[in-house]
This record gives C-alpha cells, sequence and structure tokens, in this order.
C-alpha cells in the first residue's frame, strides 16, 4: 500500500530532520511509530501526503488509489501534479493531535466537511450536502458512537469526543490510508485507549492501513501490529510488536521512557 525509499527532509542546512528512510507498509496493517520527541515522527506522516515538501526520496503509492484499477504500477507522491495530489488527498486520510475541528459548527456539519473534495466547487463553498451524504455522516456517527450527538455545536464535546468526531469526518473521504498523528497525546489513558479501540475496529473492519505515532510504548505494544522506532530522523528498528524487547526500547528512548 505504501512504500518509502531514502526520504529525506531538512529544514536548513543545519536541521536535518530524517535521514534516509526506508519502510513498506502492507494493505491493512496498523503501523505504530515512536521515539523521541524530534526524531522526525510527525514530519515522516506530513510528508506522506506532502503537508510537508520533502527534501528527496520516494514515496510511492498503488495506482489503484488513483483510478481505482490494480495493475501493480506505483506513483511517486513528489512527482505528482497538483490535480493528482488532491486526488491522492481524498484517499489519504488525517488525524491530527488537536482534533482540528470548527467548533462553532455542529458535531454533523464537521463530518460531512470530511467529503467536501469529492463534491462540486460550488456546493463545496455553499456547503450544500446531498441528502445520501447525510445519511453517510449519520452512519459514521453512529460506528464511533456519537450519533446522539448529531446536532450539538463541537464545542459542547469532550477532548475524546471530538477526536471520535475527527476520525467520523475521515471516514467521509473514503480513506486507503489513514495518517494519525498523535492521535492521542492530549487525551487521559481510558479515553487514549477508546479513541485507539475504535481506530483499530474501523481500520480492521473497512481495510484500511493505518500509519499512527504514539507516544506511549503500552499503547504503541497493544494496538499496532508493527512498530518503527525513529531515532534521529533515522530508522532504528523496523519490526513485529512482540520483537520490541527492553533491548531496543533502552537503544531508542536512552532510559528516557
Amino acid at each position: 500500500m505504501l512504500q518509502v525509499k531514502d526520504l529525506h527532509k531538512s529544514f536548513g542546512p543545519s536541521a536535518h530532520v530524517l535521514r534516509g528512510i526506508n519502510l513498506k507498509v502492507a494493505q491493512g496493517e496498523f503501523l505504530g511509530i515512536i521515539g523521541l520527541s524530534g526524531a522526525g515522527k510527525s514530519t515522516l506522516l506530513r510528508c506522506v501526503n506532502r503537508l510537508i515538501e520533502p527534501t528527496s526520496g520516494e514515496i510511492l503509492f498503488p495506482e489503484a488509489i488513483f483510478n481505482g484499477q490494480a495493475d501493480g504500477a506505483w506513483r511517486d507522491v513528489l512527482k505528482l501534479s497538483r490535480h493528482e495530489l488532491r486526488l491522492l488527498r481524498r484517499k489519504v486520510g488525517m488525524i491530527f493531535q488537536q482534533f482540528n475541528i470548527v467548533k462553532r459548527l455542529s458535531v454533523l456539519e464537521n463530518v460531512l466537511s470530511g467529503g467536501l473534495g469529492y463534491q462540486p466547487p460550488l456546493r463545496s463553498c455553499l456547503r450544500l450536502f446531498p441528502r445520501e451524504e447525510k445519511c453517510r455522516a449519520l452512519t459514521n456517527l453512529d460506528r464511533v458512537g456519537l450519533l446522539d450527538h448529531a446536532y450539538k455545536r463541537a464545542d459542547e464535546l469532550s477532548g475524546g469526543e471530538q477526536q471520535r468526531v475527527a476520525i467520523a469526518r475521515t471516514l467521509m473521504q473514503n480513506p486507503a490510508v489513514i495518517l494519525a498523528d498523535e492521535p492521542v497525546s492530549n487525551l487521559d489513558p481510558r479515553l487514549s485507549r477508546l479513541i485507539l479501540d475504535i481506530l483499530k475496529r474501523i481500520c480492521v473492519e473497512d481495510g484500511i492501513t493505518a500509519l499512527a505515532s504514539l507516544h506511549t510504548l503500552d499503547l504503541a505494544r497493544e494496538y499496532a501490529d508493527r512498530i518503527v522506532a525513529l531515532k534521529a530522523g533515522r530508522v532504528f528498528f523496523d519490526g513485529p510488536t512482540k520483537d520490541l524487547t527492553e533491548a531496543v526500547v533502552e537503544g531508542v528512548y536512552g532510559g528516557t521512557k
């Protein structure tokens, strides 16, 4: 589903954040990304859909992402036109640490905004949503346990509920891939597990590939099928969750975790 080859990202001559990242992510895999603050976790995720422009390397998605035809061809994200990049971003959802919802709008309106990339420009500008889109938004709210909150203002919800709105909004994209950038770092342990329970369940049910940066080892071990540990912008460990030994952890965090 995704290949990253020799990916570099620098912010100026002395700020090398990613230093030759290589990884492959299989269809339906839930990949956990760990590492110290500043290791490059968020930068890696944001390079995948070019929210941050990589300095060099390749980020490859299958052609089917763009045209639905499984012909075995791959496309390099760094070489996409602006139109092709918009097509990619429709199929690659992103969940942020700060939820990124519009608090003055209703929960339902926030979820509906996730499908704007599929709507004609005028309809998107006027926020005119067809009935079938509203039905789909309500279904997605039900999947995250928030159907009863559909017509509340988003600012009436708790942090955990707002993150569930963000998940439902992402589902409106019919994503093939979800990038989750520290999705539970602002939540307490109970809510963190609730959010990750929902996210993992939906990814399994829908066959969605997920890359999630996670701030605690316990959560990474509990939810990830595979873990990639970054250290100083490089891949320090890449393997099944069961192989993340204490010796590896010591190497990643140097006694800080």
